[in-house]
């Protein structure tokens, strides 16, 4: 981790820190239903505070056009304060007078927590008047929201640049896991992508298969490589337009030595509604007027095979329909046994996406996976091979 500032290098006693976090969490009536994301920053959060710094929180939340109540971070201070055990303070503005005067009144070891960003246009723009408005609250800038890096906004790029910048734990966190992922990590590498469609993820096919030794392909967009290389899916989702961006990047995985793993076999189902009537049939059998909702027990075995000759498990996206049983039984067993692989020391595994998160958190193995990123694009963009301008700029 030599290559990203972070809190061992910040001496934070005494100065203003402006902490961006990601707070953009679930509401209901005013009350927020998943803390994940504040569990997730409260270390960094406590070190600064007992270190003596002054926390000064930067957050977005939804997608306001402009300045609007139902958008505001004021709820979401109370959670914060619930789950952190000190004071939080609100400041209804994150720049100007408001922001100034809430700032001026902190004492060391004070959190605060400004209004939603994105109530200001500058934000997204990454306007410099905007960063400079930002930057005169603060002495010191450190970045906790790896999941808002892929984007070049005033908080999460411009002001790592206008102010000494430093990775906070979660996302020194998050870096650490992914360098190991994928950019050093111990072979063989393993990765699963699944989900619904190719067409979302073609980038980030195309990146991994020069980077894995083996790709388990899953998911409705399995189906779409299937009806490529000639075989019927019956009415099951497929991308058939794409069959000649599947047979190219299973070209690109020959030349560099990746083995592609597909289903041989499938759950299928008439409809896809809860508890329907299904059968398990060859990857060369599908009948015409099924779907295809889960990989079979064939095909799980295949996969476990895989897991069990990998060092390194990178995972993004659910090998089936796994939102209702009994289409979730394929996730369900690669998840656990990637879990059990990873508790007897024999896996690092990395996952990550909103879908993942849920199936893993399903299967009840997020906690036995070395990490398990709650950054949905950001990590997909990193699984794509770009870079992420939040955390290009915290580089030594």
């Amino acid at each position: 981790m030599t290559a990203f500032r972070t809190l061992d290098q910040a001496d934070v006693k005494g100065k203003r820190v402006l902490v961006r976090v990601d707070l953009n969490v679930p509401m209901e009536n005013g009350r927020v239903t998943d803390a994940t994301r504040i569990e997730r920053v409260l270390p960094t959060i406590q070190e600064i505070a007992e270190k003596g710094g002054k926390v000064i929180l930067l957050a977005h939340f939804g997608r306001p056009k402009g300045r609007d109540p139902k958008e505001s971070l004021k709820p979401v201070a109370e959670a914060v304060q619930s789950h952190l055990g000190r004071p939080v303070a609100f400041a209804d503005d994150c720049i100007g007078d408001a922001a100034a005067r809430a700032v001026a009144v902190l004492k060391d070891g004070d959190v605060l927590l400004l209004e939603n960003t994105r109530f200001h246009a500058g934000e997204e723009k990454n306007d410099p008047a905007f960063v400079e408005a930002l930057a005169k609250l603060g002495d010191i800038y450190v970045n906790d929201a790896f999941s808002a890096a892929h984007r070049a906004h005033a908080s999460t790029e411009g002001l790592a640049r206008a102010l000494p910048s430093y990775a906070g734990r979660t996302m020194q966190a998050e870096l650490e896991a992914l360098t190991k992922g994928l950019e050093a990590p111990k072979r063989p590498v393993v990765a699963i992508v699944g989900g619904a469609k190719v067409s979302t993820k073609i980038d980030l096919l195309e990146n991994l298969v020069k980077k894995v030794d083996a790709l388990v392909i899953g998911g409705g967009m399995a189906n779409t490589f299937v009806h490529a290389t000639g075989l019927g899916v019956g009415k099951s989702l497929a991308e058939k337009d794409l069959a000649a961006t599947a047979l190219r990047i299973i070209e690109q995985a020959r030349e560099s030595n990746c083995a592609i793993i597909l289903p041989v076999d499938g759950v299928c189902a008439y409809e896809f509604k809860a508890g329907a009537e299904n059968h398990t049939y060859g990857i060369d059998a599908i009948p015409e007027d099924q779907m295809i909702l889960d990989v079979g027990s064939q095909s799980v075995e295949r996969v476990c095979a895989a897991i069990n000759d990998a060092a390194t498990l990178v995972w993004n996206g659910p090998l089936g329909a796994f939102e209702i049983a009994p289409f979730d039984q394929g996730t369900v067993a690669a998840a656990r046994h990637a879990a059990e692989r990873t508790k007897a020391g024999k896996l690092l595994s990395v996952a990550g996406g909103g879908d993942t998160v849920a199936a893993l958190n399903h299967a009840g193995v997020s906690e036995s996976f070395t990490y398990v990123s709650t950054a949905g694009g950001a990590f997909l963009e990193w699984l794509e091979g770009k870079s992420l301008p939040g955390v290009e700029a915290l580089k030594a």
